[in-house]
């Protein structure tokens, strides 16, 4: 049987890529028996009569899969932020890192629409960069008018299989356009009643971009912690993972406990506050959850 890789999920219909051919294919009966959905990204076995007429039999197993967007086996995730237009959400860029982190995919995080900015507001964003960039995120601050941080991310995406999402509005399929001209995803404007963008992208798709297959993905202004626990979230603070060892106690939560190096690096100004705000909230929201259960 032929092996191939989803590249697009719509109406029920499964596109297999098998080399340079694409062969539309539906998934077995027994999938849904068994509550299986294939995932674009998924590595299959599949047979099929015509490039029309398909089926999915088996999934290979998968590196990774995220829920929000319903992806699978992604090295990287472009994670797509605006300055302004909508205003620019570090909470959500938090929880979105988070999310990735427990999924070990390397993060890439753009920021849109500098050219918005003012002198004052560029170098207050130049912080929020040098904040990510000293914990080893990637940051490319990227203008809608010029090539800015564009060149420097396009090598990043050779090879590679990403996904690009993050804050709805943010100008992820613009991104892509614009690394791409030849896509010309439609686009949409910032709802301005509700302050956040439109969905114009409705279904999961890889797109050859830069040498590299790109999934453009919904994008969403809010993500649970499903399938994450409390005292695990640290793990997916990369700047708390490095002193953890430092802190007195074994399995520090880094909250109330005595002789904790993060606090103290919060303090000191070695670890970002917001970021630290932003970690304990998740905690806060992580175990009330589990209490309502």
């Amino acid at each position: 049987m032929p092996n191939g890789k989803i590249i697009k999920a719509l109406s029920g219909f499964y596109y297999v890529r098998d080399g340079a051919s694409v062969f539309q294919c539906r998934a077995r009966g027994n999938f849904r028996k068994k509550k299986i959905t294939p995932l674009v990204g998924d590595l299959v076995e599949f047979q099929a009569s015509s490039p029309t007429d398909g089926y999915i039999l088996s999934i290979k197993p998968r590196k990774n899969a995220l829920i929000r967007p319903p992806v699978a086996n992604i090295d990287q995730a472009l994670l797509v932020f605006s300055a302004k237009e909508p205003d620019f959400d570090d909470g959500l860029l938090d929880r979105f890192l988070v999310h990735v982190e427990a999924e070990g995919i390397e993060p890439v995080i753009c920021l849109t629409k500098i050219d918005l900015l003012n002198e004052e507001e560029l170098a207050r964003f130049r912080e929020v960069a040098r904040v990510y960039e000293e914990i080893g995120y990637p940051f490319f601050m990227i203008s809608s008018t010029e090539k800015t941080g564009l060149d420097a991310l396009k090598p990043l995406l050779k090879n590679k299989t990403s996904v690009v999402a993050g804050q709805t509005g943010a100008g992820k399929s613009s991104l892509l356009n614009a690394l791409n001209p030849e896509l010309s995803i439609r686009t949409g404007e910032i709802s301005e009643a509700l302050g956040r963008g439109k969905h114009t992208t409705r279904h999961v798709e890889f797109l050859e971009v830069c040498g590299g297959d790109v999934a453009d993905t919904p994008g969403f202004s809010a993500l649970e912690f499903a399938g994450i626990e409390a005292d695990g979230l640290p793990q997916y603070f990369p700047e708390m993972v490095r002193l953890a060892s430092s802190c007195r106690f074994r399995g520090c939560t880094h909250r109330a406990e005595p002789g904790c190096a993060v606090k103290e690096a919060v303090e000191n100004g070695g670890i970002s506050e917001r970021r630290y705000r932003h970690y304990l909230q998740f905690y806060e929201e992580i175990s009330s959850r589990k209490k309502r259960y």
